[in-house]
């Protein structure tokens, strides 16, 4: 693997005379070295005699280095067709992957998706690994794939003693059973305002912030967002799909990511847990939640350089790690949620509850985010507690679906609108030159957004937020101009950027 992407490597094994010793060259990472251990016993315990010879095992091409534990399968085979126990032609443009145990039994390994997805451009006709990786390795049309249990049970199949069917997979039926989500926004009790502000997010792909006290409903409409994002194409989730499976996280049964991915890292991860990385790089959790939701529980409480690193990814879409052999890239295309309490108590708008919390800790609170990353966050909104008359209803409200089609509407208009234009497409990506081309506003429209930066102390980077949120909110109602009444929601939704929002207060109890 490098990043996300599967090369092939060519595993040649020579048996010549000397001491008898068991060599790995190629550039093999511990994992690799330590698989003569395993091929030796797994050969041993599965019938075959090794003859005392000096065993050479190549990894080509020798200059990329070789990690993980699915070259054992393939120097086992190696071996054993050197030693004339597989026919030659058993072999001809068949791809091994596979982990063994020391008696012979097949082992799965990570990533074998994008492993296997670019071998119908290279020759490759089949697929020999462990049966707990066939049903992810079908989902490749155009090849043959065989899931096996052990060592013995390949070279009798190599061999052409054991008949065995390859495994097929209908790629549009497990989407279509994989694409339900186990929650819906009808569960939602209450919060109308909070739910519109989401609706807004999702359909121009903002970046949102909620604001409220413990229990009043922030996670739980978080959860709910993916539902109402558009429903993942084929291509998506292939492209999920094949990250999950680097990362090792697929499931044995139903090996497919059809829903939008929501990740919620603890606020203890590090930066290298978010972002991706380490010794041998493995992605992290923005690009887990590539082309889904990545929500940030009690944003503060996140160390001040874990949450800086997120600034390149929310703006280019991806992560490259750079390491002194080699450099990897993984996507990380995700919308940002975040929640946080008012202040460290979480009692600040709570009409129900006392603050105890000073001025000056709710400012420290506050500055723990920093400016750079609030700028690329479009929508703060508050949320306030769950009235008990919405609590006591029996009726369920609006759907995920319903919300779902309107924001698929207005996407669909922002995919036309920025067509050709690239690395641009949905409001939230618009800058300077797409903002004065699609987000002209009339004279009273103008007039109420210097009003609102006047008396509200709005900052200067508010305006564009305001514009691009006021040109999706537009797009929800299919206006094709800005007008006076969009901007006057738009800036609701800049709760941060208020200088009034905390400053005012007198008494921490209210």
């Amino acid at each position: 693997m490098l990043g996300v992407d599967g090369y092939l490597v060519e595993v040649e094994v020579d048996l010549g005379y000397g001491l008898p010793a068991f060599s790995i060259v190629g550039l093999p990472e511990t994992a690799v070295r330590e698989s003569r251990e395993r091929v030796l016993s797994a050969l041993k315990n599965s019938g075959f005699e090794i003859p005392a010879k000096k065993i050479t095992v190549n990894l080509a091409p020798a200059d990329i280095r070789k990690e993980g534990t699915s070259f054992d399968l393939p120097i086992a085979v190696g071996i054993l067709k050197a030693l004339e126990a597989i026919n030659d032609a058993a072999t001809d443009k068949v791809l091994f992957i596979g982990e063994l145990s020391l008696d012979g039994r097949l082992k799965g390994v990570k990533g074998v998706l994008p492993m296997v997805m670019p071998l119908r451009h290279r020759g490759i006709e089949r697929v020999v690994l462990p049966k707990d990786n066939s049903t992810e390795a079908s989902l490749v049309d155009g090849l043959q794939v065989f899931g096996l249990r052990s060592l013995k049970e390949t070279v009798e199949f190599l061999n052409g003693y054991l008949e065995i069917e390859p495994v097929r997979s209908d790629l549009q039926e497990i989407f279509r059973m994989h694409s339900e989500y186990p929650v819906d926004f009808a569960e939602v009790k209450g919060q109308e305002g909070v739910k519109r502000a989401v609706e807004v997010a999702a359909a121009g792909s903002h970046n949102i912030l909620m604001i409220g006290s413990p229990g009043s409903g922030k996670t739980m409409i978080a959860r709910r967002i993916p539902t109402i994002l558009p429903p993942m194409t084929l291509e998506e989730a292939l492209e999920t799909t094949k990250i999950h499976s680097v990362a090792g996280i697929l499931p044995k049964k139903g090996a497919f990511v059809a829903t939008r991915p929501f990740r919620a890292p603890h606020h203890t991860i590090s930066s290298v847990g978010l972002i991706g990385g380490g010794a041998n790089p493995r992605p992290g959790e923005v690009s887990l939640a590539h082309n889904g939701i990545l929500f940030l529980d009690e944003l503060p409480e996140f160390s001040r350089s874990t949450l800086e690193v997120l600034r390149q990814p929310l703006e280019d879409g991806i992560v490259s790690i750079a390491r002194a052999k080699l450099t990897v890239s993984y996507p990380a295309r995700f919308m940002l949620v975040a929640a946080m309490n008012p202040c460290p108590c979480g009692y600040l708008t709570d009409p129900y509850h006392e603050c105890t919390c000073t001025l000056s800790a709710i400012q420290r609170y506050h500055s723990k985010i920093s400016g750079p990353l609030v700028d690329r966050i479009d929508i703060h909104v508050e949320v306030a507690p769950v009235r008990y008359e919405d609590l006591k209803k029996w009726e369920r409200g609006e759907n995920s679906e319903a919300i779902r089609e309107r924001v698929v509407r207005a996407r669909e208009i922002q995919l036309h609108r920025f067509k050709g234009r690239k690395g641009v497409y949905f409001n939230s990506h618009m800058g300077p030159a797409e903002l004065r081309e699609y987000c002209r506003i009339d004279e009273a429209s103008d007039k109420l957004l210097e009003e609102a930066i006047k008396r509200l102390g709005l900052s200067a980077r508010a305006y564009h937020r305001i514009l691009k949120v006021a040109r999706t909110i537009a797009d929800l109602e299919g206006e094709t101009d800005i007008k006076a009444h969009h901007i006057s929601e738009a800036i609701q939704y800049r709760a941060l950027d208020r200088s009034s929002w905390f400053t005012g207060i007198t008494h921490p109890g209210h």
